[in-house]
């Protein structure tokens, strides 16, 4: 008879090669693929799959029937190696999917770390997600969808492929965000419009009042009229510090690479 290993339930299947840390705990009937690197202090609940070449970082924690690192819904995935590379002490619950990247996205699906999934998430293919997220339950990434940093994503919201959404942004529930969504903001609506800055966001992060009337000249800057978005992202060059929200704003539509647009208030 075999001796139980210490943290890991005897229905647990781990596949060889796989890589676990220390303090890792692995409950009943879940399944570890021989590409999955497990780092120190990961926790996985019962029933959770992870495939492929995934690694989670230090702590992270993964309630049951989550499902990390199948193939790609891509039809043009051809069983090309790719990882899946999820930061330290993120949150997983129930029912979330995450899947690796593929060759036209760079290979890497990358989650930063201390990310908060709520039940039913899914995380596509090539997606880029940074620090400090939270995806609240049944939120749909498309693949290439980035997520910066502190942004928050409400409950039952889907965001089109190749989208980005900027640091400290707020997605109301329900929308459908079909353009970028620019840093400090909140857009919210069946087909996403602007609503205003995430004060909310900005004030429980430490913003000063001064930081915050930029970041709202920015904005009443960038949508007057007449003009173009051309001559107005002129304008906020021009008017604005060159380091600090406004200026990262501006950089945030400059650097877009994809044609996207941004997302603006309803006209």
């Amino acid at each position: 008879m075999i001796a139980p290993i210490p943290g890991i339930h005897p229905s647990a299947v781990i596949d060889d090669g796989a890589q676990l840390g220390q303090d890792v705990s692995i409950g009943p009937f879940c399944h570890i693929g021989s590409g999955v690197v497990l780092r120190d202090g990961c926790r996985l609940h019962s029933h959770v799959v992870i495939q492929g070449q995934t690694s989670l970082g230090e702590g992270c924690e993964v309630y049951p029937f989550a499902c990390l690192g199948a193939a790609p819904q891509d039809k043009k995935f051809a069983g090309e190696q790719s990882q899946l590379i999820i930061g330290s002490r993120n949150i997983i619950r129930e029912y979330v999917t995450m899947h690796p990247g593929t060759a036209g996205g760079g290979g890497v699906t990358r989650v930063g770390e201390r990310g908060l999934f709520m039940i039913g998430c899914h995380v596509a293919h090539d997606c880029q997600l940074g620090n400090d997220i939270i995806l609240v339950n049944h939120v749909d990434l498309a693949g290439h969808v980035t997520v910066e940093d502190h942004a928050i994503i409400g409950g039952l919201s889907g965001v089109h492929q190749f989208c980005r959404i900027g640091r400290h942004a707020m997605v109301g529930a329900h929308s459908m965000v079909v353009q970028d969504v620019l840093p400090y903001t909140t857009v919210a609506g069946p087909r996403a419009h602007l609503a205003g800055l995430n004060l909310v966001g900005l004030k429980r992060h430490g913003f000063e009042r001064e930081a915050i009337n930029q970041l709202r000249d920015a904005l009443d800057t960038l949508f007057a009229e007449p003009g173009t978005v051309e001559g107005r992202l002129d304008d906020i060059a021009q008017d604005f510090p060159k380091r600090g929200p406004a200026n990262e704003v501006l950089h945030f539509i400059t650097k877009a690479t994809q044609g996207r647009g941004f997302t603006g208030p309803l006209e």
